[in-house]
């Protein structure tokens, strides 16, 4: 399902297929320690920048999420890059 790599920016990467994608998205956001996540396509040109904070919540983050599901629909694969808070990854 997904390849991962980290570096000592506190940013991790997944390589995921568009089909896992908005899966992947909602478990990095319920883990609750993520300030960003980036999309990127193959060719690793960012495609959507989805800023994450504590007044994010459920009702403002459905539109993002319809957004990421329609991105997937257009995708094969694509990596995600995650910045987290801290360093516990």
């Amino acid at each position: 399902m997904s390849e991962k790599s980290e570096d000592q920016n506190n940013q991790e990467e997944f390589k995921v297929s568009g089909k896992d994608l908005v899966k992947k998205i909602k478990e990095i956001i319920k883990a609750g320690n993520a300030r960003r996540i980036i999309l990127k396509n193959e060719q690793g040109r960012i495609l959507m920048e989805i800023p994450l904070t504590f007044a994010v919540v459920g009702t403002v983050l459905a539109p993002v999420l319809a957004a990421v599901g329609a991105f997937a629909a257009v995708v094969s694969e694509c990596s995600i890059t995650v910045v987290r808070k801290d360093n516990k990854v």
